[in-house]
């Protein structure tokens, strides 16, 4: 049977080669971020994961076709692609189907590196907990995927804008570990904090890969969740932050924002109502934990 995906040369040459590849989202591309600041994000975290000796690969459906890994072509097209889905495990396989194009989310990366055989996965934030989950029942499949799917994934903790003691209370209901890097805090996104203490901690992307061989030795199954705060001078208030979110989300309930259309619609308000500086300290987080997850990628090859 064919592979259900395509790689790009680079990407199937550093597989072949069992040299270290970093998986990327492509939802921050198409729902996170306006062009072009978008493609000069893209470009920058994936000349960052060369700079420190790995592949980056990049996920997205493009016409019905998985790939991992994109051309500069591709991903300027990406960049300014109107109306893309935002797939997760429940709709990737109708893109594909159907011919569509779609941004891949946390879950959906997830199942295409493990596809290929991609342990590291950088991003910015997981989903996870959306407030009011209790009647709404608003909850990311990123959870379930963090539980089932083998794949180490770096980022700045959950997106604030959800309900951060929920979520981490359902990835530790579901077995999976979340380390703090460097840290004994869970950060909270945009902010170095969140008031939740990381239940476990490692300082080395070396001790990182071990704790994740370890696991497949004893296979346990699932992922890692590797909390990584975003450098110091890049972070935002916690206090100001919330005041923003606050705000946020009244628009959202204002406006009758429901399902999917929440995250993006929220992260664009951040943007409004922080003059820009949400989507500065989005860009810091991307990218240390790009570097982070290409450290760790460099450990597993090495090992």
């Amino acid at each position: 049977m064919s592979q259900p995906f395509v790689c790009s040369k680079p990407v199937e040459a550093a597989l072949a080669a069992g040299r270290p590849v970093v998986a990327l989202e492509s939802t921050i591309i198409t729902h996170g971020m306006p062009w072009p600041q978008n493609v000069e994000m893209a470009r920058g975290v994936e000349a960052l994961i060369r700079a420190e000796g790995a592949e980056p690969a990049t996920i997205v459906v493009l016409d019905g076709v998985l790939r991992i890994g994109l051309t500069d072509e591709e991903l300027v097209t990406l960049g300014q692609t109107q109306g893309a889905m935002k797939l997760s495990r429940a709709d990737l396989a109708f893109a594909m189907t159907t011919g569509r194009t779609g941004s891949t989310t946390v879950a959906a990366t997830m199942i295409a590196a493990a596809l290929a055989g991609i342990g590291v996965f950088a991003t910015g934030g997981i989903g996870g907990v959306h407030r009011g989950a209790e009647t709404s029942f608003d909850v990311s499949a990123d959870l379930d995927e963090l539980a089932r799917t083998p794949v180490t994934v770096v980022c700045a903790g959950a997106k604030a804008i959800l309900d951060l003691p929920k979520t981490f209370e359902v990835l530790e209901t579901k077995g999976v570990p979340v380390v703090g890097y460097g840290v004994d805090e869970i950060p909270s996104f945009w902010s170095r904090r969140s008031g939740i203490p990381a239940p476990l901690r490692l300082d080395t992307p070396e001790a990182i890969a071990a704790f994740q061989k370890t696991r497949e030795t004893l296979a346990l199954g699932g992922g890692v969740l590797v909390a990584n705060p975003l450098p110091l001078e890049d972070e935002i208030d916690q206090s100001t932050v919330d005041g923003w979110i606050a705000a946020a989300l009244a628009d959202a309930d204002a406006q009758g924002i429901r399902a999917k259309e929440v995250t993006p619609f929220l992260l664009g308000r951040m943007f409004e109502l922080s003059g820009g500086r949400s989507l500065e300290a989005n860009i810091a987080l991307v990218r240390s934990n790009a570097r982070l997850a290409a450290r760790i990628a460099v450990a597993r090859a090495a090992a």
